[in-house]
């Protein structure tokens, strides 16, 4: 399980270091994608798998299926780590993500995700103020 808030810098061929306890989890080879909220997902290749056999579960009759489909499969790329431990960013990620220079690694369970520090700080303060909320509406659902 991914868990902690980690801060890390590009370096300038756009490579950044994952925390050694992700490193593990994600092994030799993993996947990122373009995430939600503009962050970057990394999966593991086996929860890579789940996922894609639940996307190919779904009616691909319908538009918005199609439409998630097409964005988050072309967004995936293979990534592996160097012997530093680092991983380079494709530049279609990081434009996407708004990555320049400072990132916000974070775990969130079953993924990874790479924010840009102003992203992940503007993120916070808006979901922070409706925490409570949040985690009420969770409860309808359940959790």
């Amino acid at each position: 399980m991914f868990l902690g808030e980690y801060q890390h810098s590009l370096d300038s061929k756009g490579r950044v270091t994952i925390p050694a306890k992700f490193r593990d989890e994600l092994s030799e080879k993993f996947i990122a994608t373009k995430g939600l909220d503009n962050c970057i997902f990394l999966y593991p290749m086996l929860e890579w798998q789940v996922i894609e056999g639940k996307l190919r579960s779904l009616p691909f009759t319908r538009s918005d299926v199609r439409s998630f489909a097409r964005f988050f499969f072309s967004g995936a790329s293979e990534l592996e780590f160097d012997k530093q431990g680092r991983a380079v960013l494709p530049s279609n990620l990081r434009e996407y993500a708004g990555i320049d220079k400072d990132v916000i690694i974070i775990g969130v369970g079953s993924r990874v995700e790479i924010w840009s520090s102003a992203n992940w700080v503007n993120y916070t303060e808006k979901a922070g103020s409706s925490y409570e909320e949040l985690a009420e509406n969770l409860v309808d659902l359940g959790i």
